[in-house]
């Protein structure tokens, strides 16, 4: 169960913008490399990205990259080299999940990225992310509007992003598609809240 995620949507009720994301791309292929250029370069400044695994960049379970994405996923590394890439993932690093550290560090070896390690799943590890990027050694992160988190889910990854006060890509159709309802209904969240005038949220500057 994820404890971090039921407590935070709690956040919602005062806030539903926290859900939504920055910027929507289809796949994982389809990220724009630098990212700040999806937004103009003048308007963001993106430093560093945090990447989920699950149904982001590889099929959920595996510690691999799914095949189709390896040239991206090797730009994303070229561009933003250690230590300004990071895994964050629910199922690897996490005290509860993976409590031996034998997934992160299986994860880390295949994709020759660190993969935080972090006692509260997302969103709610924020803090750990921000202070894992202010205090790596030659890292030039010094806000979190430096950072942006990828991930395939609204109410962890985009959420983390947007609690944070850093930039949140939405991978709307992840490597498996899923049968899950609510899935599916996370799916059409998004348009259906900027309908009614809901926006997601500016990044902010921790200095």
């Amino acid at each position: 169960m994820n404890v971090s995620a039921t407590l935070n949507a709690f956040r919602l009720l005062r806030n539903p913008s926290l859900c939504l994301p920055h910027a929507t791309v289809s796949t994982f292929n389809d990220l724009p490399v630098p990212l700040s250029t999806a937004f103009g370069n003048a308007e963001a400044d993106i430093r560093a990205v945090v990447l989920d695994k699950d149904n982001c960049f590889a099929v959920p379970k595996e510690n691999v990259v799914y095949k189709p994405y390896t040239d991206i996923f090797d730009s994303l590394r070229t561009h933003y080299p250690p230590p300004h890439l990071l895994i964050v993932s629910n199922s690897a690093g996490t005290s509860s999940s993976d409590p031996l550290g034998t997934v992160s560090a299986s994860l880390a070896s295949a994709t020759n990225i660190p993969v935080l390690q972090h006692a509260t799943k997302k969103p709610g590890c924020g803090p750990q992310i921000l202070q894992h990027f202010l205090t790596a050694p030659g890292s030039r992160v010094t806000s979190a509007d430096q950072i942006a988190v990828v991930g395939d889910r609204l109410f962890t990854d985009v959420m983390l992003a947007n609690l944070m006060g850093s930039w949140s890509f939405w991978v709307k159709d992840g490597v498996v598609q899923s049968r899950n309802p609510f899935i599916s209904w996370e799916r059409k969240l998004p348009e259906r809240m900027m309908r009614y005038g809901f926006k997601a949220p500016l990044p902010r500057s921790r200095r």
